[in-house]
C-alpha cells in the first residue's frame, strides 16, 4: 500500500455503493456533488468515524466513555488515517456560561494578565472568572442576564385544569401532562383557576412547602410547573430545537444584571483596571481593537501572557472574526462563524500529519472574505497535514490539489466517485458539479413590482448605527454585505418591530422518531393504506404502538449500558433493526412491507405510494429539493441547510394569510444546480402573496433579487450602515458590488 494515501475499499455507509477510493495525504482535497449524494456519508460517517474510532480505542474504557463516539463505518478496509479533528458547523451551543473568550481560551489569558498586573491586586485569575464563586456576580451567578420564569404566561385563571388552564407545551386535553395533573386530587380541577385559594395556585406552580401548606400529601412523582419548566426547557443540553427555544421565548423574561450591568463578575472583580481599563470593557471592545490595545501592555512579568494573547487574537481577525467581542454568548453564533472559532484554535497548533476535515467553511463568509479562508486551508496543509473539505463554493474547489466528486444525484441515485481530479480536470468534466460551473451566471431580470414597504426605524442593534431602511413588500429582497457588517442584526430588527416567520437552521428534530415520515403528516395514511390491505387496525403498522418490535420498543436498536465502559448499541437481533414485528411485516402494499416504505425516498413513495393525501404531504418536501431524503431518516441527523428546507416546506404546505418571511441563508449545503430549484421555491411564496427577506452571500441569488440592501462597509464598529438599497443592477461601489462585477 501508498503509505501517502488514505484508501479506501468497499464503503457503504448510508448510500454509498460499495466506493473504492484513495486520497493523497499532505493534500487539500475538497469533496463535491448534489445535495444528499454521499459526500458527508464518505468523508464524515467513513474517514472521520474511522479515525476518531481508531483514535479513542487507545485510551482506557473510563475516558473513553467521556469522549465523542463514533460508529464505526460499513467498509471492507480504510487504512492510512491519521488523528482526526473534525471543524464542523455546528454551533457551539447553547450554555449560558459560554462565551467566545472562554471557546477559544483567549478569556483565560486575560484573566491571567488581570490578576498579574491589575490594580488593585486582589489575587487569583479565578476572582476574574464568571464560572467560579470567587468571581461571578451574585445577583445573576455570572450569567450576566437575569432570566425570569413568567408564571403569569403558565396558566389562564379563567379556565378550570380540565378546560385547558396549563398553558405549557404538552398539557393539551387528553395528553400525558394534562392527565398527571388533572388526577391530582387535592386540586379543584373543575374549578377556574381565579377561585382557588393562593396556596392552591402555589402548590400547582411550585410544589414542595406550599402543597405542606395544604394539609395534603403530593404522589411521589408530583413536580410543580415551574421546576417542571426548568428541567425541561432550561436546565437542558446544548442544542435546543425549535419548539423548545419558543417555548423558552414564551414563558420567560430576561434582561441585563441590574448589578453587573451584564459583565457577570462581582464587584471587586469589575473594580480592577489595566491601562486604565476594567476587564469588562475589555470583553465589549471587538477583537481587532482588543489586540492592538493588549499589544501595548509592555511589563516584562506578563510579557508571554501577552504575546499569547494578541497572537490568538490576530489569529482570529485574520480569518475575518474580527468583529466579534469575547463577552458574545456562542450561544448567538450562526454555524459559520462557530466554525470559525473552532478553527482558532489549531492555527497555532504544532502538531504535524493531522487530519483536518471541514464542513462547508465559507458558509456565512461574503466572496470578499472567502481567500482568508482558503488561505487558512493551504496553511493547515503546508504544515504537512492532509485537508479534506466538503464544499460547494468554486473559488475553494479552485486552490484544491484534487477534487473527488460524489453522485451523480441524491440518495439512491448516488453514493458513487464520478470524478477525481484537478480543477481544470473537473472544468472539462461532463458531471453534475462541471455541468454547473461551464452554466452562464444568471442575469438579473426586471425586479417584481412592490405592494408596499414596511419601514425598519432607528435599529440599533449590535452595530447598526441608528438605521432606517424601507422593506418593499410582495416581492425578494436580499440582505447584503461583508460577514458582521449587520445583517443578521437588521432582520431582527424586522422581526422584533414587525413581526415575522423566521425560517432559520436550527433543528427540527429533537429525537430519533421524527422523521420525514411523521413530520409531513403522512403517518396515519400510510397505517391505513396496510391496515386496509390486511384487514387488521392502523396502530399494528405503527412502531411506536402495537406494532413494535418489543425487544426494541420500535426503535430497531437496543442500547445496553456497560457500567463504567462505554456504553453499546447495536442492531436489534429480534428484528433485525426493521423496528416492527413479524405480524406487521408479513403484509405488503404494492410488495413493499412497513419497513420497506420507511427505506424509500421522498420521490420514490410519490412514485409507488397511490394515496393523494400521502402525495400532497411529501409534494411540498420534493419541491425544496429534499426528495432524497429517505421516509425513515431521523430529523436529527440533517445538516443546518437541510433543515431549513423542511422548514420552508412546511410553510409552503402551510401558509396562508400573506406574511413576511426571513431566511437565514437558505443556500447552505446547496450543490450549484441546486439553487435554481431554491429559487424556484422562493418564487412561490411571492406568488402566493408574501414576502421574502434573505440574508445570503450567493451571487446567483443576489443577481436574481427584486430589491437589495447592501450593509457595510466593514464589520464590527466598521459596518452597521446602510451602503445601497435599490435594484441590484444599479449597485456600485460596495464589496458586493464588486463581487458581482459591477465595480
Amino acid at each position: 500500500m501508498n503509505e501517502r494515501m488514505i484508501r479506501i475499499r468497499g464503503a457503504r455507509s448510508n448510500n454509498l455503493k460499495s466506493v473504492d477510493l484513495e486520497v493523497p495525504r499532505g493534500s487539500l482535497t475538497v469533496f463535491a456533488g448534489p445535495s444528499g449524494s454521499g459526500k458527508s456519508s464518505l468523508v464524515f460517517d467513513t474517514i472521520a468515524a474511522e479515525a476518531g474510532h481508531q483514535v479513542s480505542e487507545t485510551y482506557p474504557p473510563f475516558l473513553r466513555n467521556r469522549m465523542p463516539k463514533w460508529t464505526r463505518p460499513e467498509a471492507d478496509e480504510i487504512a492510512g488515517l491519521s488523528p482526526v479533528v473534525v471543524i464542523d458547523q455546528r454551533r457551539l451551543g447553547g450554555n449560558a456560561r459560554s462565551t467566545v473568550g472562554t471557546v477559544t481560551d483567549t478569556w483565560t489569558y486575560l484573566r491571567l494578565l488581570y490578576s498579574r498586573v491589575g490594580e488593585p491586586l486582589i489575587g487569583e485569575s479565578t476572582r476574574f472568572s464568571f464560572n467560579d464563586p470567587g468571581g461571578m456576580c451574585p445577583t445573576c451567578s455570572g450569567l450576566g442576564d437575569a432570566v425570569e420564569i413568567d408564571v403569569t404566561a403558565f396558566l389562564d385563571p379563567g379556565r378550570s385544569l380540565k378546560e385547558g388552564a396549563i398553558l405549557l407545551p404538552g398539557f393539551g386535553d387528553g395528553g400525558y401532562w394534562f392527565d398527571k395533573y388533572t388526577g391530582v386530587e387535592w386540586l379543584p380541577a373543575d374549578a377556574p383557576l381565579r377561585e382557588w385559594t393562593e396556596d392552591e395556585r402555589l402548590a400547582l406552580l411550585y410544589g414542595g412547602e406550599h402543597i405542606a401548606r395544604l394539609g395534603v400529601r403530593p404522589p411521589k412523582d408530583y413536580e410543580g410547573l415551574v421546576p417542571w419548566f426548568e428541567r425541561i426547557y432550561l436546565h437542558t443540553s446544548d442544542s435546543i430545537s425549535d419548539a423548545k427555544q419558543k417555548a423558552i421565548d414564551r414563558f420567560t423574561r430576561s434582561g441585563v444584571c441590574p448589578e453587573c450591568g451584564g459583565d457577570r463578575l462581582n464587584a471587586d472583580a469589575r473594580a480592577v483596571t489595566v491601562h486604565g481599563r476594567t476587564i469588562g470593557e475589555m470583553a465589549r471592545m471587538e477583537v481587532a481593537e482588543l489586540a492592538e490595545f493588549v499589544a501595548d501592555v509592555d511589563d516584562t512579568a506578563v510579557a508571554p501572557v501577552v504575546a499569547a494573547l494578541v497572537e490568538r487574537l490576530r489569529a482570529m481577525d485574520a480569518i475575518g472574526l474580527g468583529y466579534l467581542h469575547l463577552g458574545r454568548a456562542t450561544a448567538s453564533l450562526s454555524g459559520g462563524e462557530s466554525q470559525r472559532v473552532k478553527t482558532v484554535k489549531h492555527l497555532g497548533s504544532s502538531l504535524v500529519e493531522m487530519l483536518y476535515i471541514f464542513d462547508e467553511p465559507t458558509v456565512g463568509l461574503h466572496p470578499h472574505d472567502v481567500e482568508a479562508m482558503t488561505g487558512l486551508l493551504e496553511q493547515l496543509r503546508d504544515k504537512g497535514n492532509t485537508v479534506l473539505v466538503v464544499e460547494h463554493d468554486p473559488a475553494v474547489m479552485a486552490v484544491a490539489d484534487q477534487i473527488v466528486e460524489i453522485g451523480p444525484d441524491g440518495g439512491a441515485a448516488g453514493g458513487r466517485v464520478v470524478f477525481q481530479g484537478t480543477f481544470d480536470g473537473l472544468r472539462a468534466a461532463d458531471t453534475p458539479t462541471a455541468l454547473a460551473l461551464a452554466k452562464p451566471a444568471p442575469t438579473a431580470t426586471a425586479p417584481r413590482e412592490a405592494a408596499g414597504v414596511i419601514t425598519i426605524e432607528r435599529a440599533d442593534r449590535n452595530n447598526l448605527q441608528d438605521v432606517t431602511v424601507d422593506v418593499p413588500t410582495g416581492v425578494l429582497t436580499v440582505l447584503t454585505g461583508v460577514a458582521g457588517s449587520g445583517k443578521s442584526s437588521l432582520a431582527a430588527a424586522l422581526v422584533e418591530q414587525h413581526g415575522a416567520i423566521v425560517v432559520d437552521q436550527r433543528p427540527v428534530g429533537a429525537n430519533r422518531r421524527s422523521t420525514p415520515l411523521t413530520y409531513a403528516g403522512i403517518a396515519a395514511p400510510v397505517r391505513r393504506l396496510f391496515a386496509k390491505a390486511s384487514g387488521l387496525s392502523a396502530k399494528y403498522f405503527s412502531a411506536n404502538s402495537e406494532g413494535g418490535c418489543p425487544e426494541c420498543k420500535g426503535l430497531g436498536v437496543v442500547y445496553t449500558d456497560l457500567a463504567f465502559m462505554e456504553g453499546h448499541e447495536s442492531v436489534c437481533e429480534a428484528c433485525g433493526g426493521r423496528r416492527f414485528t413479524d405480524e406487521a411485516l408479513r403484509h405488503r402494499v404494492d410488495g413493499l412491507t412497513i419497513a420497506d416504505v420507511a427505506d424509500l425516498t421522498i420521490a420514490e413513495a410519490m412514485r409507488r405510494l397511490a394515496d393523494p393525501s400521502i402525495r400532497k404531504g411529501l409534494r411540498h418536501l420534493d419541491r425544496v429539493g429534499l426528495g432524497y431524503l429517505r421516509l425513515g431518516q431521523p430529523l436529527s441527523t440533517l445538516s443546518g441547510g437541510e433543515c431549513q428546507r423542511v422548514k420552508i416546506a412546511r410553510e409552503l404546505r402551510e401558509a396562508a394569510e400573506p406574511s413576511v418571511y426571513v431566511l437565514d441563508e437558505p443556500t447552505t449545503g446547496l450543490h450549484l444546480r441546486d439553487v435554481d430549484t431554491l429559487m424556484d421555491v422562493l418564487s412561490q411564496l411571492l406568488e402566493a402573496g408574501h414576502t421574502v427577506v434573505v440574508i445570503e452571500h450567493h451571487l446567483d441569488v443576489i443577481r436574481r433579487a427584486d430589491w437589495i440592501v447592501d450593509l457595510g462597509p466593514g464589520a464590527g464598529r466598521h459596518g452597521g450602515r446602510v451602503l445601497y438599497e435599490g435594484p441590484v443592477a444599479a449597485m456600485r461601489g460596495t464589496a458586493t458590488a464588486r463581487a458581482l462585477g459591477q465595480g
